[in-house]
């Protein structure tokens, strides 16, 4: 049987060249230099407040948001209130019309769209050498010998499925919401973040997974199964990278010496902070800060090396 007609899919987004990929935890007086180029650049606040400044105004992001730079856009940007940004900034080529949405605009994340993005960094990580947590501005874009199969095209997907999903969502605001039932999916997400929330006010404390589990009203066995579903982890592995998380930000803002720190986060000694900060950074306290500084120092410029993806 022939079959004659064969239909061409559309595609409204369709990247082109990625040319840069970063996760930068910086300090709490980051600045970056006045800069326009010939391709799209987004940068997403993961952690801290960034003030940013572009051809259209000047805008506060915090936690969460997103920006879009577009072709030729003037723009620089810098910390705000003391707050040490952990900030994904990612460019690309793109010359699809549906781009256009994106001029002058920024957005406010919501949790689907946080795991695209996080996707995107994992792949990220599994695909670029030199890290892109550690690359500064002026390295090139290298493939990992060893990545996974199809990390970079997964890449690719995974934005053009964040842009699809953000003009839609744009489309359909000034639609009647009609809310439906709360279904299993997200009570378990609802225990999940009330379990990290409840320990990222208690990061000075040593909880116990009985105390974390009675402040959200279910047994431990539950909150163990659901969290491991979820994050992938157990719980108090996950608490401890809170801390972890914590004692980076402190690094990174200079408020106190790595004693005062340790005390802070309730270890009880600098000896096995500094362990546990080794552990699950895979560096030193001291070579973490110095790497922060060195992100800042090499920040003025943008890499100019593009890859196809």
């Amino acid at each position: 049987m022939a079959y004659e007609h064969r239909l061409q899919l559309q595609e409204q987004i369709r990247l082109g060249r990625l040319v840069t990929f970063h996760y930068f935890e910086l300090d709490r007086t980051f600045t970056s230099k006045e800069e326009k180029h010939d391709f799209w650049e987004l940068v997403y606040v993961d952690k801290g407040k960034v003030a940013i400044s572009t051809d259209s105004g000047k805008r506060l992001l915090e936690q969460g948001d997103i920006i879009f730079y577009k072709p030729n856009e003037m723009h620089s940007g810098g910390a705000r209130e003391e707050t040490a940004p952990n900030l994904i900034i990612l460019s690309f080529e793109c010359e699809s019309p549906a781009m256009r949405f994106f001029e002058d605009r920024s957005f406010r994340l919501n949790d689907g769209e946080r795991a695209l993005l996080a996707h995107i960094v994992e792949e990220g990580m599994a695909a670029f050498e030199p890290s892109i947590a550690l690359r500064l501005s002026k390295k090139v874009l290298g493939r990992k010998a060893d990545s996974p199969f199809g990390c970079e095209q997964l890449i690719k997907n995974y934005l053009e499925v964040l842009l699809i999903g953000l003009i839609r969502r744009a489309a359909t605001l000034d639609t009647e919401w009609k809310p439906s039932l709360i279904g299993k999916e997200n009570r378990d997400r609802h225990l999940v973040a009330e379990a990290i929330a409840y320990m990222e006010e208690h990061v000075q404390h040593n909880l116990t997974l009985e105390e974390i589990s009675a402040a959200c009203s279910v047994s431990k066995s539950l909150l163990k199964t659901r969290f491991k579903e979820a994050k992938g982890m157990g719980v108090m592995e996950y608490f401890t990278r809170i801390k972890i998380d914590r004692a980076k930000v402190l690094i990174r803002e200079e408020s106190l010496n790595y004693t005062q720190m340790a005390e802070w986060l309730g270890y009880s000694s600098i000896h096995y902070f500094s362990r546990q900060f080794k552990l699950i950074t895979g560096m030193t306290l001291t070579e973490y800060s110095r790497t922060v500084h060195a992100r800042v120092a090499g920040n003025g410029g943008m890499n100019k090396g593009r890859q196809r993806i």
